[in-house]
């Protein structure tokens, strides 16, 4: 006897299927409730009597019930059965998203039935994402009421012994402050926005639709220029990084990419070494084509604090920080490396670094470069 008879004799379909972490339903040709497994009685709780009473009937209306597309479930039933693949969609039950999958099984005897999976919700990537633009929003919403409450005490009644300059300085402090609040929110919003990408599978459509060929030099020229009006760093940081930046990009040297992914990886490697390395140390970037391939290499070199190596792994972790004194002192949300690895490599190409503690860290990534 072979191994995968011996499997079919010894195991009891059913409890295979209650092994599973999806739900299943599966009624026969017409319509009736068969059977169901345990995944699906802890997602569909009491609703599951009515489906095992009413079969497909209550099924459809629950898948339904909550939907507002035109894509109902008897019409992607039917879809089913006319085709092998399984049919994706989603609906609402008990206020969770639960994307779902309906699929036609053939019996021996011809006989069609309907399968119905269901996802299981998984809240906590949406629990970590509405714990820090919580966090966040209310830090931000707070200080800058704040300081907005102290310029209005200023204005109306200016303090004794405070000329109008010393006044001014006061104001623009606290001016100071509150766009800093604001530019931190803007920047996690941005971030926010770009993970929702990731998450959601919406990344690659949106690569596709961007990709054109670029001059690497040209690109990144133009991109120096535009951070005199918009600043890699919070109004804290007024140091022009444009001084410390040594540039070696040979004019050739092209990638064939989004211009704005291209843009967001950049960014995120320059802001990283600004932050984590001392002032006016400098900055490094390189790039080069990779031998005998097809692709164009990209290195951000600073001579800053490096990375501990018990720390590498929560480099490209999402909402992970390395614990060094330095790093953690310095302002971030553990996301901007985590979205620059999805965009490279959903584009492609791979990111990487090397790093010696005290010495300084090389972060390089590697796109085609559309060479023939």
């Amino acid at each position: 006897m072979n191994n995968s008879k011996a499997v079919q004799e010894n195991l009891d379909y059913r409890t295979v299927l209650d092994a599973m972490g999806q739900g299943v339903l599966l009624f026969n040709s017409e319509g009736a409730w068969m059977m169901d497994n345990l995944a699906a009685r802890t997602i569909l709780g009491a609703n599951l009597m009515q489906i095992r009473s009413s079969g497909w009937v209550a099924c459809a209306m629950l898948l339904d019930a909550r939907r507002t597309d035109d894509q109902k479930a008897d019409v992607v039933r039917a879809r089913a059965l006319e085709k092998t693949a399984p049919i994706r969609f989603s609906t609402l039950i008990n206020g969770a998203y639960i994307p779902c999958w309906i699929a036609a099984i053939y019996g021996a005897g011809g006989q069609k039935y309907t399968m119905v999976t269901l996802e299981q919700a998984d809240w906590q990537p949406l629990a970590e994402l509405l714990g820090t633009f919580r966090n966040e929003a209310r830090m931000s919403i707070t200080s800058t009421r704040g300081h907005a409450e102290l310029i209005v005490q200023l204005a109306n009644k200016r303090p004794e012994g405070i000329t109008v300059a010393g006044l001014a300085q006061r104001v623009v402090g606290f001016a100071e402050i509150m766009a800093t609040h604001m530019y931190r929110l803007q920047m996690l919003m941005e971030l926010l926005q770009r993970l929702e990408a990731i998450r959601l599978g919406q990344l690659p459509a949106l690569i596709r639709e961007g990709r054109r060929k670029l001059f690497v030099a040209e690109f990144i020229e133009d991109f120096l220029e535009e951070l005199a009006d918009e600043s890699l760093l919070d109004p804290s940081h007024t140091e022009d990084i444009r001084d410390r930046l040594i540039l070696d990009i040979p004019n050739e040297l092209t990638v064939n990419a989004p211009p704005k992914y291209v843009a967001n990886i950049i960014r995120d490697l320059l802001r990283n070494a600004i932050l984590y390395s001392p002032v006016k140390a400098r900055i490094i970037m390189r790039a080069s084509a990779v031998q005998q391939t097809k692709f164009t290499q990209i290195d951000v070199i600073d001579e800053g604090y490096g990375v501990r190596a018990k720390e590498t792994e929560r480099v490209f972790a999402p909402f992970q920080r390395a614990r060094q004194p330095q790093i953690i002192g310095e302002f971030g949300y553990g996301l901007s490396l985590y979205c620059a690895k999805a965009e490279v490599e959903a584009m492609g190409g791979r990111i990487w670094f090397e790093s010696e503690e005290g010495v300084g860290s090389t972060f390089s990534f590697k796109l085609a470069s559309g060479r023939e």
